[in-house]
């Protein structure tokens, strides 16, 4: 009888084992992906850029789907990042690693100043405040023209090698360029998971889960907001500056408040607050406007109409669902 128990419970504790295996080594997963990412998709520039809106996602989801907060300011996070790591090439000649830092920085800096004026409202207001916030961002870019081109873009972030530690790689190569963005993403996926697992991401969760009990557990909830959001601009820094590198130029477009709008799409597509849905959502969501853009002109409805469909009978995101499905 023992022996009938054991076989009986050893496929779900089998399958228990792998989610705790899985959930302790996601970043490793993850990156072992991004690696062989390449060798699947039609063409690299569309993985690349799959990366970097992964990574824009990624950062979204830190606010929206583990603490709880729906923004619809983090075009001014992902462009301020993009403009500020191209303003250092282009008009400071400062070497491409200097720029990104430039281009964290500067995602930080915005995310503070937007999340200090808008974290202490709820719900619909936070997210109107922080499109408002965002919109005055697009116009203060939009204006500068001398430094970021205004209407026509900024252009010219032309970096052609990449030195690193005395080796000289060639950028303009689709691959090398490939796994120069996936290094940085890798490295921002070990930086989340350890932010997941530690003290401060179960106070996120926990103030995404019950608010007034974590402000009766001693939690300062009104910080632990503002610190998310900002740690959330580092991740759409870090995106909008290999945006930059990546496409040679940063339009004013990438401030306006559909980019935005992609980031709740990808979020919602690939399943908010699971820590590798960002990037399957960003992959369904580019990958549609490729193929779907072949077809017609109006891709956007058919998309829209297809995130309706998944918002509608997965509500958990294409990932979200998967994962729900395999632990039953």
């Amino acid at each position: 009888m023992n022996d009938v128990s054991q076989t009986l419970t050893q496929p779900g504790a089998a399958q228990a084992n792998w989610f705790e295996f899985a959930k302790r080594h996601r970043s490793l997963l993850a990156s072992i992906f991004v690696l062989i990412f390449p060798l699947i998709m039609p063409f690299t520039a569309l993985a690349v850029n799959i990366l970097i809106y992964g990574l824009y996602a990624l950062g979204f989801n830190l606010l929206f789907g583990y603490l709880g907060l729906l923004s619809f300011g983090h075009a001014a996070l992902f462009g301020t990042g993009a403009y500020l790591c191209g303003i250092a090439i282009v008009h400071f000649a400062l070497p491409w690693y200097l720029a990104i830092v430039i281009g964290v920085l500067g995602g930080i800096v915005m995310a503070a100043v937007i999340g200090g004026l808008a974290i202490r409202t709820r719900g619909i207001y936070f997210a109107m405040v922080t499109m408002a916030l965002s919109q005055c961002v697009y116009y203060l870019f939009y204006q500068a023209v001398d430094w970021t081109g205004g209407e026509n873009g900024l252009r010219g972030i032309n970096v052609r090698d990449i030195n690193i530690f005395g080796l000289k790689f060639d950028f303009i190569d689709p691959m090398t360029r490939y796994y120069v963005v996936a290094a940085f993403v890798i490295l921002a996926f070990f930086v989340l998971s350890r932010i997941l697992a530690s003290p401060f991401g179960a106070v996120i969760e926990a103030v995404r889960e019950n608010e007034a009990r974590a402000r009766a557990s001693g939690y300062n909830v009104t910080l632990t907001r503002l610190v998310t959001f900002i740690l959330s601009g580092a991740f759409c820094g870090l995106a909008g500056a290999l945006a930059a590198l990546h496409l040679s130029i940063v339009p004013i477009e990438i401030m306006h408040y559909e980019t935005s709008g992609m980031a709740v799409m990808m979020s919602l597509l690939g399943g908010m607050g699971t820590f590798f849905g960002p990037f399957v959502g960003a992959a369904v969501y580019l990958l549609l406007e490729n193929l779907v853009s072949l077809w017609t002109v109006h891709w956007q409805l058919i998309v829209g109409a297809i995130f309706v469909i998944c918002v509608l009978f997965f509500p958990a995101g294409i990932w979200g669902t998967i994962l729900k499905r395999m632990k039953q």
